[in-house]
């Protein structure tokens, strides 16, 4: 199955925190087809953390929580990959959600450091 263009799926991705009473704004706009994601969730208390496209071992897309290779919880850190990936990468998307409870609003499975 294909992937939705990417303008589509970050659309939708802003669409679904905003209604939920978070904020999202792009910071980065990338290739409109196909052009992987990254997303910072910033919880307004100096903490974040950041999302990016990877695959299980099905080959379905999933999303890693970069705590899983130690970036974060401290938003600098998130900040600095941030600020990393965006000059590595033209077309990389990259949406900040603001939401004090932490919330990605992703619909794809995600991976999460362990506790």
């Amino acid at each position: 199955m294909d992937r939705l263009p990417a303008r589509l799926w970050t659309d939708a991705l802003i669409r679904r925190a905003s209604l939920a009473g978070a904020s999202a704004f792009v910071l980065q706009h990338g290739d409109d087809e196909r052009g992987d994601v990254l997303i910072k969730v910033a919880r307004l208390d100096g903490t974040a953390a950041a999302y990016v496209p990877s695959m299980n071992l099905e080959g379905e897309r999933i999303f890693l929580n970069l705590a899983v290779q130690g970036i974060g919880p401290d938003e600098r850190a998130v900040d600095e990959y941030v600020r990393r990936a965006k000059a590595r990468d033209s077309d990389l998307w990259i949406i900040e959600i603001e939401d004090r409870e932490g919330r990605h609003f992703l619909t794809e499975a995600v991976e999460e450091a362990a506790p």
